[in-house]
């Protein structure tokens, strides 16, 4: 099985180190709460809600946002330049090495 390593930085600012596996087409989201990490994804992935909302702290290359989650983040909270939805970025080996941080809940 492929894996990378991704870091999450909580609201508490601690920072956790997670490693996410490549061939089971998941989610940021996802593996947030899989390590039960403070994200509702109230949605369950459909960029509808906004629940997942992180901030992208690394040069990483992420593809461009699609309609739907630019639509959600305009109603969203806390938003900025650098906001994107967990469940809308998957674990690729592309991503490896990310860091993210976890938007401040409503």
């Amino acid at each position: 099985m492929n894996e990378i390593t991704v870091t999450i930085i909580d609201r508490e600012g601690e920072s956790h180190e997670l490693v996410a596996p490549t061939d089971m087409s998941m989610n940021i989201m996802e593996v947030c709460k899989a390590y039960e990490l403070p994200v509702r994804g109230e949605c369950g992935g459909m960029a509808m809600c906004a629940t997942c909302q992180c901030y992208l702290e690394s040069e990483t290359d992420l593809p461009e946002q699609s309609d739907d989650e630019l639509d959600m983040l305009d109603q969203a909270f806390f938003v900025n330049d650098s906001s994107r939805l967990g469940c809308q970025i998957q674990i690729t080996e592309e991503i490896n090495g990310i860091v993210l941080r976890l938007a401040p809940e409503e």
